[in-house]
């Protein structure tokens, strides 16, 4: 039976299609995968991460979170500041009295102290504002881990997608030999008088349609050297020395450990947790801010306009106080802080529980899909097995004249078919890996 182009690509192509896409993610254990290599999977990461300017923004934003909180924190320190005035009055006020003239105030008037002021009791609206501001900065820096997650998962696809597809050339390559020393051998038999020059069209159609394929995957293998180029932030046309092994290493898995996994280390999962703990400190927030405060202040320093004996004379003198401010009426503001507050809570809670459902998900599938590539793997042995001993026996057929050179052409092409599926189920099962990794929280950089 004769394969057409379309059906023989389609499922390859397919395969490098899932590497543009951020659902589909894979590893193989790295000590395993690139022992040698002069851009390994390690490497390749790290290069990504260190290469990308949206962790240093992302950096920045937690650098800033922090620098809020230590601000927050300075609302339980006293402020010390100090002050010094000169005030000119003219005309002043003089007052006779008798033979004397009585001044109230001189006409250069001099102030000089140092005022500390103390908020000695806010119940627990600073701490409130603390805790609100420590999640914040938490967050922000969860949110690093989700983005060098993304781009080290991004990295790792690139890389095997480049592995994948050079592999997928090698097999083009070796069904082009075949049947290049196929055809010599028809040629061989035509001069001999013994075959048709039809069989040696055909021969030569069917390396046209091979090359045709070879032609495919080196597109998408220049795609993917450029997509790598773009993560490392390197010139589209600097070719990036990525080598390594393509191998198949199948692996147990628990898949109970596994959901647990995902569970306690997604970042996803952290972040909503984040979520929820920002949002209920923004509700102790808002159930402090209405409450009294009791303010302290003292100060020290010198002024002169004392009215006795000399108003220019510059005199010591002291100042304590004390200040209860209390919230009365609000127009109903703390009220609606309150239930916006309660609001982002629920909101919150529910983010958690469908993220939890979305690792659950994102497990489930990763080990679906690593059990049915194994599936695939082991038939596509058989296949191959089949393919090899069908190409054996239609060659010898031919060479003694009991076959037709249709059948030598069709077990070559079922051959590399199969050697193609076989391929493209460790590439699955190594797909699989990577997104059982990515769904447990396992970090690869």
């Amino acid at each position: 039976m004769m394969l057409s182009r379309s059906t023989l690509a389609a499922p390859l192509l397919t395969t490098l299609g899932l590497l543009v896409g951020t659902a589909a993610y894979a590893q193989v254990p790295i000590a395993t995968a690139t022992a040698g290599d002069s851009l390994s999977l390690e490497s390749t990461v790290r290069s990504v991460l260190d290469a990308n300017p949206a962790i240093n923004a992302l950096q920045e934003e937690v650098n800033q979170a922090q620098s809020r909180l230590n601000e927050t924190r300075t609302y339980l320190k006293p402020v010390i500041d100090g002050t010094a005035s000169y005030t000119r009055i003219d005309p002043v006020v003089k007052i006779p009295l008798g033979d004397a003239t009585f001044q109230l105030a001189p006409a250069n008037n001099y102030d000089t102290h140092i005022s500390a002021r103390y908020t000695l009791l806010d119940f627990g609206r600073a701490n409130a504002a603390i805790e609100a501001a420590k999640n914040r900065a938490l967050t922000a820096s969860d949110q690093i881990n989700v983005t060098r997650r993304d781009l080290a998962y991004a990295a790792a696809q690139s890389y095997y997608s480049i592995l994948f597809a050079r592999e997928a050339i090698r097999v083009q390559d070796a069904q082009i030999t075949s049947l290049r020393q196929h055809q010599r051998e028809m040629e061989k038999r035509v001069q001999g008088g013994v075959s048709t020059n039809f069989d040696v069209t055909t021969t030569q159609v069917r390396i046209a349609q091979a090359q045709d394929r070879k032609i495919d995957l080196q597109n998408q293998l220049r795609n993917q050297e450029i997509q790598l180029a773009r993560l490392l932030h390197r010139p589209e046309n600097e070719v990036t020395p990525v080598r390594g092994r393509f191998e198949y290493n199948p692996q147990a898995v628990d898949v109970n450990a596994a959901l647990l996994k995902g569970s306690e280390n997604r970042p996803e999962v952290k972040l909503a947790k984040d979520a929820e703990r920002t949002a209920t400190a923004q509700l102790r927030v808002a159930e402090v801010s209405n409450k009294p405060t009791l303010n302290v202040l003292a100060q020290a320093g010198g002024k002169n306009g004392y009215i006795v004996p000399n108003l220019e004379r510059y005199r010591f003198n002291t100042v304590a106080g004390a200040q209860l401010s209390i919230p009365i009426y609000d127009g109903g503001r703390n009220k609606y802080e309150r239930i916006t507050a309660q609001s982002a809570i629920k909101g919150a809670q529910a983010r958690t529980q469908d993220t939890q459902e979305q690792v659950r998900a994102d497990v489930l599938q990763a080990v679906n899909n690593m059990q049915t590539s194994t599936a695939r793997y082991d038939n596509s042995e058989v296949q191959i097995g089949q393919a090899t001993d069908a190409l054996t026996r239609a060659k010898s057929r031919y060479r003694y004249g009991v076959g037709n050179n249709l059948d030598v052409l069709d077990a070559e092409t079922q051959l590399a078919q199969s050697r193609l599926s076989r391929l493209q189920s460790i590439y699955n099962y190594t797909l699989g890996q990577y997104q059982l990794r990515r769904a447990t929280g396992e970090q690869i950089w």
